[in-house]
């Protein structure tokens, strides 16, 4: 027989029970079950943005253990990825709304800071040329430090040319960290921020939630410079191009008699 003494046996209290319970009832009731990182989140703004989520999603924290048991319950296939995105710092968000749409309302709800050494840069982090507060001295040779190559223009420096400081997914230098906070670049967000979200609807996970708004507006912008470029190239009329194709026929019209009446007063 066993020995009796080295069985260990564990009490689940009923609050535990419940919790897990609670948690499982959600995932079974919405569409959306996200993990967001709170890291770096203060108490303050943490309940701002909860606050505002309010109608929108049902913000829960909780053990890691008790949000494995409840993924567990629900018995859904896509759903148990999540359990590999449990790390520190994090929030669940119960909503009925489309994974990504929530996404891009949590982006909404960020807020900017300046970068501190050791922070994971979120994207490429690029410093643009243009005139600068600083003036000439010590920080000349900080900003070369960091690839930026500068000039002195009225006692203040310019950059002249600008450079990819910190690259997406690197931890920031502390020179880098330095130099944006002179230059009061903020790259960084505070907030909510998407990790991992499961659709119950479509029944799947999405990982890549983080929706650039402006980066995205700023490339279509190009996108349809180049394509009126690219029309005005080859000639294609349309409801763009066609009064560029006016406009230079009347140009055109004009050098055409220019050159007529030149020949004629010959």
């Amino acid at each position: 027989m066993a020995d009796k003494k080295n069985v260990r046996v564990t009490v689940v209290s009923d609050e535990k029970k419940q919790i897990v319970k609670d948690l499982a009832n959600l995932m079974k009731r919405n569409r959306t079950i996200m993990i967001a990182s709170s890291r770096g989140l203060p108490g303050r703004q943490f309940n701002e943005i909860k606050k505002k989520m309010r109608g929108l999603a049902e913000l829960k924290v909780a053990k890691k253990s008790a949000i494995s048991k409840a993924i567990e319950a629900t018995e859904k296939g896509s759903i148990q990825i999540l359990k590999q995105h449990l790390d520190a710092d994090y929030v669940l968000l119960f909503s009925d709304t489309e994974p990504f749409e929530l996404s891009s309302i949590l982006m909404d709800f960020q807020s900017s800071r300046r970068a501190k050494t050791g922070d994971i840069a979120p994207f490429d982090i690029e410093v643009e040329p243009g005139p600068t507060d600083l003036v000439a001295g010590p920080a000349i040779s900080e900003l070369s430090g960091v690839g930026l190559k500068v000039k002195v223009a009225d006692g203040k420096l310019e950059i002249i040319k600008g450079a990819i400081v910190a690259k997406s997914g690197e931890a920031i230098k502390a020179n880098v960290a330095s130099v944006l906070s002179k230059l009061n670049v903020s790259p960084m967000k505070v907030g909510f921020i998407p990790i991992i979200a499961y659709d119950a609807k479509e029944d799947k996970t999405y990982s890549n939630l983080i929706i650039d708004k402006a980066g995205t507006l700023d490339k279509v912008r190009e996108l349809v410079r180049k394509a009126l470029g690219f029309a005005i190239s080859i000639k294609y009329p349309t409801q763009k191009t066609i009064g560029y194709f006016i406009s230079k026929a009347g140009r055109e019209e004009k050098a055409i008699e220019k050159l007529i009446t030149k020949k004629e007063g010959m």
